[in-house]
This record gives structure tokens, sequence and C-alpha cells, in this order.
């Protein structure tokens, strides 16, 4: 009996490795697409001769419809299978971004971004939507579960990575148009893989009413002060980094080094996030997801200030590895508080919400960076230090006296 228990015991956790790799690369492959497809859009506008107004239009058309994502999500949680709703998300994108990349050139403008705008509303579906699927492959415990998010942090690195970079390639040895291309087939793999994932049963039971609603969500979040803690905490250190990119481009000229050194230090902030992930895989996180984002927020503060502080490249690159390895933590631990804290049967929404609402941020935060780096390099950074510190203390002191709501 001791030895069945053990064999049974066995091929439960060879199911549950080979669901989290199936699970690893779907998410990849999705995540390369939607992390790639804005580079992928502008370098087609532009080989094409387009307007820098008509790429930045086309360019946002692919971007801005990630915020309609919450309002598609409830399709998940409506659905009998899950899966089959992420799986035909990527299709569907895969198809229209095809047509937008064979077609461009030959019919109108509008209509290419009317094509990349349905593509931008399955986006959401591609990053935020698979990571409610993680919970069904993780295994049962909580150390298998906060194991597995940081192979889901881990996936999102790959793909932001990879994604941007395959279209270089391809665009400069092959056309923009086979790049965009490319990544329509690497979502069809997706959708493959996302189907091999194990099945879960609906948690609404055959009931779909007691799916909440889109705005019964909205209701949720607010109300419940963990899921408010996580949006506002994923929102502001999402706007406070994603100040990083324009100002490593600084760093490296007030050091007086050359341009491509900006290239060295956005790697190293990436590399971080990549080398946090592993160490979570490693050695999961431990304790309230709550407690775990406040800590992770004030850290990535010391993260931030560093970068400002530093006189030498070495220094500086050490500083952007340093605060990419804290932002991998903290990302996993709101990846935890989405899992742990959202309602079951509404739990692909808030997943989504919490995602449309990071990406809002962290494009503001681009804009407003653009802006006020221009008057001092360390405006922004300083700006993005103040909002997460009055975050993380508004969430500390909001915990200490804490009534979830029934």
């Amino acid at each position: 009996m001791k030895s069945f228990n053990m064999l049974q015991r066995k091929s439960t956790e060879v199911e549950n490795v080979r669901g989290l790799l199936n699970y690893v690369l779907a998410a990849s492959l999705a995540r390369a697409a939607d992390g790639g497809a804005v580079v992928g859009v502008v370098l087609l506008a532009m080989s094409n001769g387009a307007s820098g107004a008509i790429t930045g239009i086309l360019g946002a058309c692919i971007t801005a419809p990630h915020f309609l994502g919450p309002f598609v999500a409830r399709k998940i949680d409506t659905s009998d299978d899950g899966r089959k709703v992420i799986a035909l998300a990527c299709l569907v994108y895969a198809v229209v971004m095809t047509i937008a990349a064979l077609s461009y050139g030959h019919i109108s403008w509008i209509l290419s971004g009317v094509l990349f705008s349905i593509a931008g509303i399955c986006g959401p579906l591609l990053t935020g939507g698979i990571s409610s699927r993680l919970s069904t492959v993780a295994g049962e415990t909580q150390q298998l579960q906060r194991r597995s998010q940081g192979w889901d942090v881990a996936s999102y690195g790959i793909g932001g990575t990879i994604g941007p970079s395959i279209v270089a390639g391809m665009s400069a040895y092959a056309s923009p148009a086979i790049a965009v291309i490319s990544l329509a087939i690497s979502t069809i793999l997706a959708a493959i893989l996302i189907m091999r994932l194990p099945y879960s049963p609906p948690q609404h039971g055959g009931d779909l009413s007691k799916v909440p609603s889109t705005w019964a969500i909205i209701c949720v979040m607010l109300k419940d002060i963990r899921l408010r803690q996580t949006l506002y905490l994923t929102m502001l250190v999402a706007f406070a980094v994603s100040a990083l990119p324009i100002t490593a481009v600084k760093v490296s000229s007030l050091l007086g080094e050359h341009a491509a050194s900006a290239a060295v230090l956005t790697a190293a902030y990436g590399i971080g996030n990549l080398a946090g992930s592993v160490f979570i895989m490693r050695k999961p996180l431990y304790g309230d997801p709550d407690k775990l984002m406040i800590t992770y927020s004030i850290y990535i503060c010391g993260g931030l200030f560093a970068i400002i502080s530093c006189s030498s490249i070495v220094a500086s690159a050490i500083a952007f590895l340093c605060t990419g390895i804290l932002n991998s933590y903290f990302f996993a631990a709101t990846l935890i508080a989405r899992t742990e804290y959202a309602p079951a049967q509404g739990k692909g929404q808030v997943f989504l919400w919490v995602a449309a609402m990071k990406i809002s941020a962290g494009s503001a935060g681009t804009a407003i960076a653009g802006i006020l780096i221009e008057k001092d390099m360390k405006i922004p950074i300083v700006a993005g230090i103040i909002l997460v510190v009055t975050g993380a203390v508004v969430a500390w002191s909001s915990s200490a006296k804490k009534k979830i709501p029934t």
C-alpha cells in the first residue's frame, strides 16, 4: 500500500512538471507575440513609407485595446473550459495579424488599424488570461503554487525579450511582414500547447449566475482591501519602473559613455528580471502576499535611488540588474495576491483587470518620464519613488486595521 501511494505521488509530480513545462512554453510563445507586436507594427508601417503620425496611430491600435481586456475576460470565467477561450484568442490573433501583415500597403491604413485593434483586444488573453490557468497546473500545495509564480514571471521575461528580438532580426533579414507573421505562428503553437494543459472544471458549476459581472468585479476589487492594494501597488510600481529605458539613455549620456551603453543598462534590468524568477523557482516566496508586495515595493525604491546615485557605468549596470531582480519578486507577489485573493468565480477577470491597469500605468509613466527627463534625469525616478513609497505607506497603514468584506 505504501509503495502504491509513493508511485501515485510520483505520477502526480510528473504530471505537474509536464503541465508546468507546457504552460511555460505556451505562455512564453504567446507573450513573445504580444511583446513583439508593437515593434512589428511600427517597422511594418515605416518600411512602407507611413508618416510618423500614422505609425504612432497604428502602434496605439495594437496596444490601446488591451484596456478592453477585463471586459473580455468574463468569457474565461463563464466558459465550461477556459482553455478554449484563450486558445481561440490566440488563433484569432494569428489570423488577424497575418491578414494585416499581408494586406498592409494594399488597403487603407485605417482598415489596417482596425485589424490591429482586433488583435490588440486578444492581447490581454495572451498575457493575464494565460496566468489565470497557472493554478490548475502548479499543484495543490501552497509551496508548489508559489514556486510556479517564478515560472510565470520567467515566461513574461522570456516573451518580452524574445518577441522584440525576433521581430528585429526577421525584419532585418527578411521583411517586417514576415516578422509579424512569425509572431502569428508563435500564437498558433501557443494555442496548441494551451489545449494540452490539464482540464479544470469551471468554478461556476454550470450556474453562470455565480460568475460576477464586470462591474461586480470592479466593486469587489475596490472594496476588498487586499485586491485594492494589489491594484494600486502594481500600478505605482509599473509607473515608476517604466521610466528606466529612458533613464538608461540619459544615464549613459551623462556618464560620457557611448549610446550603446543604454542598451547594456536595459539588458541588465531584463537579465535581473529573469534571474529573480529563477531564484523564486528555487526558493518560493513565503508570507502574506500583501506584506510581500509592500516590502518589495520599498526595496524597488532602493534600487531606483541607487540608479540615480551611481557615478560609473558599471555601478549603474549593477543597480539596474538588482532593480530587475527586485521587480521580479514584486511581480511574483502580485501574481500570488491575484491567485489567493481573487474570488474563485471571477479569477480571470481580476487577473486581466490588474494586467490592464499595469499596462496603462506603464504607458503613462513612459510618456511622463519622456517629458520630465528633459529638465533633469532624476525627476522621473524621484517622482516614481515618492509615489511608490506613498502607496506602500498607505497599504501598510490600511493592512494594520483591515477588514475584509464578506
